[in-house]
């Protein structure tokens, strides 16, 4: 039986991470779980999967809910210990009871407890990309030197990591890292300077938070994806293509030297690739319906390019991968700010897209290129980074 302790629960992934629980419990035991703010939500999985240690990092939130933790009267129900401030992601992802951490808080935050879960000799199963994204060149050599398994849960990445077992790292050409198009695929720049909130919320494939949701319809999602694949796997962001795939049928596919192209195919959801994560090396037995070849889904199957002139999020998150060091730290501190920004309806869409750019054109000169980084280095750039997309949206 594993240990889980789960960075994120009351997210997209936590919560489907919990199903998988749910459904396999003989083969899972829940340690830990963390959130922000959404007590209600925790309360209600502390009462389901009886962990013994909870985060909450907001204070306030936190003595809120041990005050209704007080008041469940359940035979047999022992209360967790209760862990908040700025460091209580990382007090959880270290305890002595958890085999694998699931990392899938949001953004650049999930850094920090990821490295420290790490130091401590535990699994990640890594669904939260900003991690690789900012602080790949930390984590990588941080996850062989500890030597723990770094586990990918973003669809994409599960599928690369399944076609690459049982091949030689020099029989890979190419990563073909495929893109539903978001909801704006075919759009014109024009039609994208009109897009309200609630038409980039509506994602035509897959059911996600708001702010990767928000990314999805950018292009900065599959950017961010660009520069993870070239940290987990070992290769120049220029060697791995963007695949346009509505059906999001096939979630990636690599080349290797001979030609031949590998694929992984199945139902666009993310139950999948967190079995696969959390059954590693062995496979789990499935609860969902089977994947059918002769459905309608699987009848009209096409690829396209991205159009970069119009999403050219994507080209940056190219540009910053190829300059590394900090740089991607800086376009993922930007973008996160514009996004949520964007999210409290004070500045537009394409609003999101001028602002990125901006912030990367204006930090990075000055950069000292080729040095090694460190996360001081990383954390710096971070916060330098949001009060320049902060001050640039207060004076829009």
């Amino acid at each position: 039986m594993k240990r889980l302790t789960i960075l994120g629960s009351t997210g997209s992934i936590g919560t489907q991470t919990l199903e998988v629980v749910r459904n396999n419990p003989d083969d899972f035991v829940v340690e830990g779980l963390s959130c922000s703010s959404n007590i209600d939500l925790l309360l209600d999985q502390v009462v389901k999967f009886r962990p013994k240690n909870v985060a909450i990092s907001n204070e306030d939130k936190a003595r809120e809910f041990s005050n209704k933790i007080e008041q469940i009267n359940i035979s047999g129900f022992v209360k967790p210990v209760v862990y908040t401030g700025k460091e209580c992601n990382s007090e959880l992802a270290v305890n002595d009871d958890t085999d694998i951490v699931v990392a899938s808080m949001v953004g650049v935050a999930g850094l920090r407890p990821v490295i420290d879960a790490i130091n401590s000799g535990k699994d990640i199963a890594l669904a939260n990309k900003e991690t690789l994204v900012a602080g790949g060149d930390i984590v990588m050599p941080l996850v062989k030197e500890k030597k723990v398994n770094l586990l990918p849960v973003d669809s994409e990445h599960c599928a690369i990591w399944q076609c690459l077992w049982g091949e030689k790292k020099e029989n890979l050409d190419r990563i073909l890292l495929t893109a539903s198009g978001g909801p704006f695929r075919g759009y014109s720049l024009e039609q994208l300077k009109s897009v309200s909130l609630s038409d980039a919320l509506k994602h035509p494939t897959w059911n996600m938070g708001g702010k990767i949701t928000i990314d999805s319809s950018t292009m900065m999602n599959k950017g961010l994806e660009v520069i993870e694949a070239s940290h987990l796997f070992g290769v120049s962001v220029d060697k791995i293509d963007v695949v346009v795939h509505p059906q999001s049928i096939i979630h990636s596919m690599i080349r290797l030297k001979d030609g031949s192209v590998l694929a992984q195919m199945g139902k666009p959801s993310m139950i999948m690739p967190i079995m696969v994560a959390l059954y590693y090396p062995e496979r789990g037995n499935a609860f969902l319906e089977e994947f059918d070849p002769f459905s309608s889904a699987c009848s009209n199957i096409t690829f396209e390019k991205c159009d970069t002139s119009v999403f050219t999020l994507l080209d940056l998150a190219y540009e910053c991968g190829r300059i590394g060091g900090v740089m991607p730290a800086i376009m993922n501190a930007a973008n996160e700010e514009a996004v949520f920004s964007f999210l409290r309806n004070e500045i537009s869409f394409y609003d999101v897209h001028l602002l990125v750019h901006s912030v990367c054109d204006n930090m990075r000169n000055g950069l000292r290129m080729n040095d090694k980084v460190s996360l001081e280095d990383i954390l710096s750039s971070d916060e330098e980074a949001r009060r320049l997309t902060r001050s640039l949206i207060k004076n829009k």
